[in-house]
Parts: C-alpha cells; structure tokens; sequence
C-alpha cells in the first residue's frame, strides 16, 4: 500500500535536508528520485513548477522549498515534538527564516562572485555577507540550538546551511559552527538519512 507522503529528491540536491527532516518525524514515505534531466519535464513541473527538488505530496497537497517542508512536517507530526513551544516560538520562526533568507542569499551571491556595493547592501536582506556570517555564529553559540535547549526543525533547515556552508567554503569552519555540527550530526536520523542518499548515489 502506497504512503500518504511522497517525497520527490535527488540525492545530490537539497532534498537531503527533506530527507533528514522525514526521518526525524518517523513517517512513512515513498520515494521517487527525480533526475536532474527529467526536472523540467511536465510530469515533475506538475508536482513542482519550479522544476526543482525537493518536493513533498501529503494527502494531496504539494509542499516545496525546504524551509516550509521542515516547518510544515514539523506541523504534521507533532509528536515527534520538532513544532517550537510557545517559549521556542519567536526564536524558532526567526532563525528558520533567517537560515531560509539572508544566509541562503548571501551564500549564493557569494558563491556566484557578486558582492553588493554599499548602495546595494541597503537593498540585499542580508546586508554584507560577514554580517552574516557573525550573527549566525552568534545565534548558534548562545544556546545549544537554533531555537533553545532542545533539536527542532528549525535546527534540521538552520544546520543543513551550515554543514553545507563548511563543507564547501562558502562558510568559514568557525569553532561555533563545528561545534553545532557536531551535536546535529550524532542524531541518529541524520546518520539514516545520510545513509540513504548515500546508498542512492552508490547505485
């Protein structure tokens, strides 16, 4: 019998963050892989009009862009407990948003060699990439998570931007950063789903 959650990825995208974030919250899933050369092709347009991965199908209806999917599975599980409490909450939307914007932005810009004048910079949400990068050291040192004392999605979203950050150079291997790292990469679902795609791209 099919799952009532289908998650379209490839693992070689940011589907890997989707793919953490289901084996956080338990639920059963089906998978289909979506190759770079199909993602534009009307059958995947129809999930996604971006043509891009990752995509969610719950009961239905389509979640895509991996912020909203942690936040929204967050939601639809609650009792993996990831959904902020009423005290986590402004830290929670701040961070996860912050993640999904200004660093996201910044990283990219960087990444592509655009960097904003000073008239620019009033323009771009992140302002200057190193302003960035300090107030994302600060909001991952002040706390044991994103969010506060405990994992949330947030932290899921949040700690994909900044492994991937470290992995590839566009964020400096700060000692907060790996510090973080090393408590988000112990939870034994994110050995499973790196374990997943892994095996995906060994195939």
């Amino acid at each position: 019998m099919a799952a009532d959650l289908v998650f379209y990825t490839n693992p070689m995208s940011r589907g890997r963050i989707a793919r953490w974030m289901l084996e956080e919250v338990g639920a059963a899933y089906d998978t289909v892989v979506v190759n770079y050369a199909v993602m534009k092709e009307p059958a995947f347009v129809a999930v996604n009009p971006m043509g891009k991965v990752p995509a969610i199908v719950h009961r239905g209806r389509v979640v895509t862009e991996c912020a909203a999917i942690c936040a929204y599975l967050a939601d639809a599980f609650p009792d993996a407990g990831l959904a902020p409490r009423a005290d986590e909450r402004a830290d929670y939307y701040r961070w996860l948003f912050f993640a999904a914007g200004p660093v996201e932005q910044a990283v990219t810009n960087r990444s592509m060699g655009f960097t904003p004048t000073a008239d620019q910079s009033r323009m771009a949400g992140y302002g200057i990439y190193d302003t960035m990068v300090d107030v994302l050291e600060q909001a991952v040192s002040a706390r044991s998570y994103i969010a506060g004392d405990r994992f949330t999605a947030a932290d899921v979203y949040a700690g994909s931007q900044v492994m991937w950050g470290t992995q590839f150079g566009t964020l400096p291997k700060r000692d907060a950063f790996m510090a973080y790292l090393d408590r988000l990469t112990s939870r034994p679902a994110y050995a499973r789903a790196a374990a997943i795609d892994n095996g995906l791209l060994a195939g």
